[in-house]
Formats: C-alpha cells, sequence, structure tokens
C-alpha cells in the first residue's frame, strides 16, 4: 500500500530520522514506537501530507504521492493526538461531516458508531460537558464510520480505560483481518497477532 524510501527529517537544527526506510501492506499493522521527541507525530503528519519539512519519497500504490495526492487522501484516515472534536458541538454534530464524504452513512450510521465506543445517550450533549476520555472516544468513532483501507493514527489509546482499549485493538485486528492496514504510534503492547504487527524504532532509526 504504502512505501517510504530514504525519508530525512529535522527540527531545530536535529536531525530526527536519517535513511528511513520502510512499507506496510494490507493486512498489516506497523507500529512506530521511540521516546518523546523522535519524531513519531512528525513522521506520520508526513506520511500524511500535513508536514512539508522533509526529504524522500513516499510512494501510494507504487506511485509517488504528490501524483495521487487525491486518491490518497481518499483512501487514509488520520486519527490524531487530539481527540480532533469541536467543544461546542455534541458528539452527533460533530461526526456529521463525515455523512458528506460517504453518501451510504446517515444519522443512524452515526448513532451506531457511538454506541460501539460507548456513548449512547450522549448523542445530543456538547462535548465540553464530557471527560477527557469520552472526547477521545467521540475521534475514534471515526474508525466505525470509515471505509479508507488505511488508518494512520497517533496515540489512539490515550485517556481510554481497559474496556476501550480491548475494544480499539480489536477494531484494529478485525480491519487488518478484512484487508485494511494500520500505522500507530503507541507506548501500548498490543494484544494483536504478532504475525500482522512490525515495528519501527526510531530511536535505533531501523525497521524491523
Amino acid at each position: 500500500m504504502l512505501e517510504v524510501k530514504n525519508l530525512y527529517c529535522e527540527r531545530d537544527e536535529r536531525v530526527l530520522f536519517n535513511g528511513l526506510c520502510f512499507s506496510i501492506s494490507a493486512g498489516e499493522v506497523l507500529q512506530i514506537e521511540g521516546q518523546n521527541g523522535s519524531g513519531k507525530t512528525t513522521l506520520l503528519r508526513i506520511l500524511c501530507g500535513l508536514s512539508a519539512g522533509f526529504e524522500g519519497e513516499i510512494f501510494w500504490q507504487n506511485q509517488p504521492v504528490d501524483d495521487v495526492r487525491e486518491d490518497f487522501h481518499h483512501a487514509m484516515l488520520y486519527v490524531g493526538h487530539l481527540a480532533g472534536v469541536k467543544a461546542a458541538l455534541t458528539p452527533e454534530e460533530n461526526l456529521q461531516w463525515m455523512m458528506r464524504l460517504s453518501p451510504s452513512l446517515n444519522k443512524l450510521s452515526i448513532y451506531q458508531a457511538l454506541e460501539k465506543v460507548g456513548l449512547y445517550g450522549f448523542e445530543d450533549v456538547p462535548c465540553h460537558t464530557l471527560s477527557a476520555g469520552q472526547q477521545r472516544r467521540v475521534g475514534l468513532a471515526r474508525l466505525y464510520l470509515s471505509s479508507a483501507p488505511l488508518w494512520i493514527l497517533d496515540e489512539p489509546f490515550t485517556a481510554l480505560d481497559k474496556k476501550g482499549v480491548a475494544e480499539k485493538e480489536a477494531l484494529i485486528a478485525q480491519h487488518v483481518h478484512e484487508g485494511g492496514a494500520v500505522i500507530l504510534t503507541t507506548h501500548h503492547d498490543l494484544a494483536i497477532p504478532d504475525k500482522t504487527v512490525r515495528n519501527i524504532n526510531l530511536d535505533a532509526g531501523v525497521s524491523q
């Protein structure tokens, strides 16, 4: 699906990674590891096209990503480190924009996704009244609504309780089992079959 060749990036005159190469195929999870400040979030933002401060090549389906940017963005879902919700809006309102991206979605789809993340009964309350964990669940509800084959997730388990973590691990495992792919950063030991998970350690700058 996605291939990266000889990626170089520096920040504040400090090299984050140099000559970084990796790829991910359907049915795989790529876990990006490293200490705080090693460049994990920066790498994800580069992959998503949110940062241009790098050198190297990125390919989507064997084509330079710049040549197929629109196709790539349709095939990719990015969930960032923050919850990514508007505090003044309700969970339902925060997710309604996805209905415009996919005609197959409707309000029932949104309600079902919110129920799956444990927010049944909270669909129409302002998000600023929710806890940090509940707001995080609103953002993660997008995973249940998206048909994108590639998920790029920055610390998806932040602020979730044990049940929430287990549910998201099961969802990731299901996604890759069905032919999707996931790139994520986490300090958490994933409870996903080892054969589907590969690692990149940015402290070492190598893939495994």
